[in-house]
């Protein structure tokens, strides 16, 4: 945490301070209302990903290896990686948006009992403001906008967050509890919630929850990297494709698919994550 919100912005705003129009203090009056500014994007875009590269990464990193006495590299070696969980893994990523969007739609448009209604104000309030500063993030100008997008939305999260919530949190809950399947959803419970997005919690748990059996079953933290990699990507790409109009899918939208296609897909991607443990089970002899 002193690397997501102190060390990383801090050094971030160092490294924005090129791409910064103006002074200190009209960059920092320019920061309470950001989307109002599109020369702030690359200067914020430098900013997340200082934060998470040395919140997420650098500093987890230094952490297994100072504290842990543990090479950081031996998440990546445990077990061997298989074309087939690759393969496998992409398309369960890919496959499990069209179910998806159900809990997308659903939890988007969740309501709080009376009692809560002062809780469901703030987090409506902070759902508005995260989808509005994801807005203003995903208008690509060009390319370069897209790339360097790309690489802090998709590639940094996919090792970072990996690394922290399935490489790192996930083993401590399984030995705190027993329980596996208990590890995976605390983790995953905590991985949404780190987001302070409550209309978007649920949808967001079930990745993390699918992301950490992927992590268990392989054995290798690169599987459940590549799928988060996949899905964030994809749907960066998808995004911008959709600008460019190439493509008629607005990802954005919030919209479920058809409840046809819903059971479709979800009876396709259980088949893929049966097949997935099975496969895993015969190779690297995982505790079912």
């Amino acid at each position: 945490m002193m690397g997501f919100v102190i060390i990383g912005p801090i050094v971030g705003f160092i490294l924005s301070m090129p791409f910064i129009e103006g002074g200190l203090l009209d960059f920092q009056s320019k920061l309470a209302n950001p989307t109002a500014y599109p020369e702030l994007r690359i200067p914020l875009f430098i900013m997340q990903g200082s934060a998470t590269f040395f919140g997420l990464i650098l500093i987890p990193a230094l952490y297994i290896k100072g504290f842990e006495k543990k090479n950081p590299l031996i998440l990546f070696q445990n077990k061997t990686i298989y074309s087939q969980s690759i393969i496998i893994t992409i398309l369960v990523v890919i496959l499990f948006m069209i179910p998806n969007t159900f809990f997308i739609e659903w939890n988007s448009n969740l309501t709080m009992p009376d009692f809560l209604k002062g809780f469901e104000s703030w987090a409506r309030e902070k759902e508005d403001l995260a989808a509005e500063l994801t807005t203003y993030l995903t208008q690509f100008d060009t390319f370069g906008h897209f790339a360097l997008a790309f690489f802090v939305i998709a590639i940094l999260p996919g090792i970072g967050e990996e690394l922290v919530f399935r490489g790192m949190l996930q083993p401590e809950l399984q030995r705190a509890t027993g329980n596996i399947h208990a590890a995976i959803w605390i983790s995953a419970i905590m991985f949404s919630a780190i987001h302070l997005q409550f209309f978007g919690f649920v949808p967001r748990m079930l990745l993390g929850v699918m992301f950490g059996y992927l992590y268990y079953w392989s054995g290798n933290i690169v599987i459940p990297m590549l799928a988060h990699f996949v899905n964030n990507g994809f749907s960066l790409l998808m995004v911008y494709l959709y600008q460019l109009d190439i493509v008629s899918i607005d990802l954005e939208s919030g919209e479920s698919a058809s409840p046809l296609l819903v059971a479709f897909f979800t009876l396709i991607t259980f088949g893929l994550l049966l097949y997935l443990k099975k496969f895993h089970r015969e190779n690297n002899s995982f505790a079912s």
